[in-house]
């Protein structure tokens, strides 16, 4: 027994041969075992900063590569303990086979981690879209989506560029200049799509407006349907789809309806000259004490603003809750007119002109302080 394992074979006893074959087969009994405990290692990292439960969905995602990369670690690393044979010291084009096989074992080593990272920012992202759930932000799970897959093309770039260097022995450096070159005449060829995916940034972080709000842009007016990498789709009241260039939104004024906190509403009533003090002192009280008795209504200012040539004019200013739909608000402003019209006519008051108006604003809280 001991002759037989002393025996040398294309430069290596047979002793080496079976310790690697047991290094291997050991490899193959113990890599799940170690990657699961390595795996839940790296989970309770993670689950330091988050409390999320996602240890299945972690193991399951990172335990192939995990299990591979353990795997071929140990495999070369007791293959590296052999002697190369002289027998197989031939050349394959300009490369020996001893560097062909260095080469594609270099190169598999890092192309299973780059597997590994991709499936380690498949579950941050996996988190982080619960989070979003959370919110309810459209915006935020679709910026999610952009970085995870922005991340995972800079990770397989950078694992080409590994390969190029640790299995090729390639310069990189010529290749980056060039790769910047071109980028660059890439960059201004594509100035305004540039522009327009640096404005999408500004709209993702800093939520001007979001999915769903109500608002006026230059002379367009709708509800946001979409925020793009490159344009804002908005629902037109008249129900047209419009496409505005993200920069666009950027560098415009954007009234956002939605977020209004309170909404103006002024009601004027000309009256005729004719009209005695006590009649308009009786139509001002009637006007303030319904806006006052309307739950709808925060606050109103109903004053005589002019008592002119032509007529007396008076001017009710009130404040509506919001949020509050546009068509609740037209009717609410209805009932205010109709109210007013009845007064007039109970008073036994004409009006200077027939015409009742209402000009509907839209007011902050803090422009209204």
């Amino acid at each position: 027994m001991e002759h037989f394992l002393k025996q040398i074979f294309f430069g290596n006893s047979m002793r080496s041969y079976l310790v690697v074959l047991a290094t291997i087969l050991f490899a193959l009994i113990i890599k799940k075992f170690i990657s699961k405990y390595l795996a839940r290692i790296v989970y309770r990292i993670f689950s330091k900063k988050d409390k999320v439960n996602h240890r299945d969905a972690f193991i399951s995602l990172i335990l192939p590569p995990l299990e591979l990369f353990l795997f071929l670690f140990i495999a070369f690393t007791a293959f590296d303990a052999l002697n190369f044979p002289k027998e197989f010291d031939f050349h394959i084009y300009r490369v020996t086979f001893f560097e062909a096989i260095d080469s594609v074992t270099n190169a598999s080593l890092i192309i299973v981690f780059i597997w590994l990272c991709l499936r380690v920012i498949d579950f941050i992202a996996l988190v982080m879209a619960d989070k979003a759930l959370l919110t309810k932000e459209a915006a935020d799970r679709q910026i999610l989506l952009f970085f995870k897959d922005f991340l995972k093309v800079l990770l397989v770039l950078a694992g080409v560029l590994m390969v190029l260097k640790f299995s090729f022995q390639r310069d990189v450096s010529g290749l980056l200049t060039g790769l910047s070159l071109v980028g660059a005449a890439v960059a201004f060829a594509t100035k305004e799509s540039i522009e327009n995916l640096i404005a999408s940034f500004i709209i993702f972080f800093d939520k001007p407006f979001r999915v769903g709000d109500f608002v006026k842009v230059q002379s367009f007016a709708g509800t946001v349907e979409k925020i793009g990498l490159r344009s804002t789709k908005i629902r037109s009241a008249a129900k047209t789809l419009l496409t505005i260039p993200n920069k666009q939104m950027v560098d415009s004024v954007v009234d956002n309806v939605t977020l209004t906190t309170q909404r103006m509403a002024e009601l004027r009533v000309e009256l005729g000259l004719t009209t005695s003090p006590t009649q308009i002192d009786n139509l001002l009280n009637a006007i303030r004490t319904y806006l006052k008795q309307n739950n709808q209504v925060v606050s109103s200012m109903v004053n005589l603003v002019d008592a002119g040539k032509k007529a007396h004019i008076i001017s009710a200013l009130y404040y509506v809750k919001m949020p509050q739909e546009y068509s609740d608000f037209l009717l609410l402003c209805e009932g205010v007119n109709l109210f007013a019209i009845q007064k007039v006519q109970e008073l036994g008051i004409d009006l200077a002109a027939a015409n009742t108006e209402v000009h509907v604003k839209n007011m902050d809280q803090k422009e209204q302080n």
